[in-house]
């Protein structure tokens, strides 16, 4: 105990908080407006991922790696908005900004892990194109439902123990100066930084979490469609080398919905407020948008959907044939 007090200084008692205050969009101006554009927001997402998990559930030509990872996709956006906005909802339309320090944590938790399982599930669909694309003699054998269950079983744990480590690091710190959290959420850099102890491992951690699940990420799925790119050149006719991209551009489209907004928040010098919308339509639109890009630029999806809705159909039509006699 004596070395625990030490380390939070001769003239610093160890304090930890009843509750934490979410500053949210209070200073934003009519952001009444804001927060039905999020009740919309979440209300597709949810209409659209849970679409998407079920159709592939339910056509048994969609049980393919590649579709492991679309399901687990939408399973992310459907857990990662479910425990975002009803919250954010509840805390601002409702005034309650005051969230008690262990819900706090948890809130974090939950969202920083669907958060980075967005990005590295982006990862899983990349090495899918890489090897259809560069070794396509060889994707059944490369890529199969097992490896890829694998691979994201793997994410899975990875987002989990960063974040939990994230998560551990703040019960060590010390809030003696503020408990107000400049941020829609407990956002774990707004929160170590207000600390009054030392918090060097929190800014260790807090530089090499978006690393390892937002940049590390990008890198590699931008040196996959450098290398699916080089391959492309090699192939012999423009239709060929279209049709190939074509598989392609559902999942680019989910890239540059992700990263985009992510890179120009961090790139660029903006106001605190213009940061919080910024990064809060960055937590909500790519689930929104990812489940109606899949369905719109897919084709299997597409023909999916028909194939159900015509069955549905007939049996709606038999139903009544059944009923007349």
């Amino acid at each position: 105990m004596e070395l625990f007090n030490s380390a939070l200084g001769k003239n610093i008692t160890f304090v930890r908080p009843a509750y934490f205050i979410i500053s949210g969009f209070i200073a934003v101006p009519n952001v009444k407006y804001y927060y039905v554009f999020l009740f919309f927001v979440y209300f597709v997402s949810v209409l659209g991922n849970a679409s998407v998990m079920a159709v592939i559930r339910l056509d048994r030509k969609l049980w393919t790696p590649r579709y492991v990872a679309v399901f687990n996709l939408a399973l992310v956006d459907l857990l990662g908005s479910s425990a975002l906005v009803p919250k954010v909802l509840h805390m601002f339309l409702f005034d309650h900004r005051h969230i008690p320090y262990n819900d706090c944590l948890t809130f974090l938790f939950f969202c920083y892990v669907f958060l980075s399982m967005q990005a590295l599930n982006l990862v899983a669909l990349s090495y899918d194109r890489l090897i259809a694309i560069i070794f396509p003699l060889h994707y059944q054998v490369r890529v199969t439902r097992r490896l890829m269950s694998s691979l994201i079983g793997s994410f899975w744990l990875f987002a989990a123990a960063g974040t939990l480590t994230a998560v551990g690091l703040l019960t060590r710190l010390s809030f003696c100066r503020s408990v107000v959290v400049n941020s829609y959420f407990c956002d774990h850099g707004q929160m170590y930084r207000l600390a009054c102890n030392d918090n060097t491992p929190n800014v260790v951690v807090g530089h090499l979490l978006p690393l390892a699940v937002l940049w590390l990420p990008l890198s590699f799925i931008l040196l996959t469609y450098v290398c699916i790119g080089f391959t492309l050149t090699k192939v012999a006719t423009v239709q060929e080398r279209a049709k190939a991209f074509k598989t392609c551009t559902a999942h680019l489209s989910l890239v540059a919905i992700y990263f985009l907004p992510i890179l120009i928040t961090f790139s660029s010098r903006v106001s605190p407020n213009a940061r919080i919308i910024n990064l809060s339509l960055t937590s909500v639109l790519p689930p929104m948008l990812n489940p109606i890009i899949y369905v719109l630029q897919t084709q299997e999806i597409k023909q999916s959907v028909t194939s159900l809705l015509r069955i549905r159909k007939r049996s709606q039509v038999t139903v009544k044939k059944v009923m007349v006699k």
